[in-house]
């Protein structure tokens, strides 16, 4: 189902991810410290659960979720959204929704990296982020915001 995305995935680097957590509405001097932040993903599976922890010295969060099933998630920025997470040919799709907006994260495994792309529907950024496993310390962790077309 998930195997792919199992395991410690370590972020390396972030560009332009001020951006994205503006684009948002993540306030000033949280958009500074999150920024700084190197947070580590896992990723667990157990049973038709899967759980994605994000742990760093910005803020620690955690998700547990069937798949197509709507939760409701506390963001690391303190926002209230609703979540659903799908799986669409290999990719892990999130939809948060929230006061009107909402934000799209794809999470994907490619050459043992996970990619994640994220799009806030009501805005103009994409947010591309390239965790590694912790097992390979030559992989890269990326994160990148660009413009992209409003919808």
């Amino acid at each position: 189902m998930c195997d792919a995305f199992v395991g410690t995935w370590k972020l390396s680097c972030s560009e332009n991810f001020d951006g994205y957590t503006k684009e948002v509405g993540v306030g000033f001097a949280t958009r500074k410290v999150a920024g700084m932040a190197k947070p580590n993903l896992i990723i667990s599976v157990n049973g038709d659960v899967i759980t994605i922890k994000s742990e760093g010295t910005f803020k620690n969060t955690e998700i547990s979720f069937k798949l197509g099933q709507e939760f409701d998630e506390v963001t690391a920025d303190d926002r209230n959204v609703k979540s659903i997470i799908t799986l669409d040919g290999g990719v892990l799709v999130q939809v948060q929704k929230w006061d009107g907006k909402s934000t799209t994260i794809k999470r994907k495994e490619v050459d043992d990296k996970l990619v994640v792309d994220v799009t806030a529907v009501h805005g103009d950024h994409l947010a591309l982020r390239i965790p590694t496993t912790s097992s390979n310390q030559n992989r890269l962790l990326r994160f990148h915001v660009q413009d992209a077309p409003v919808l």
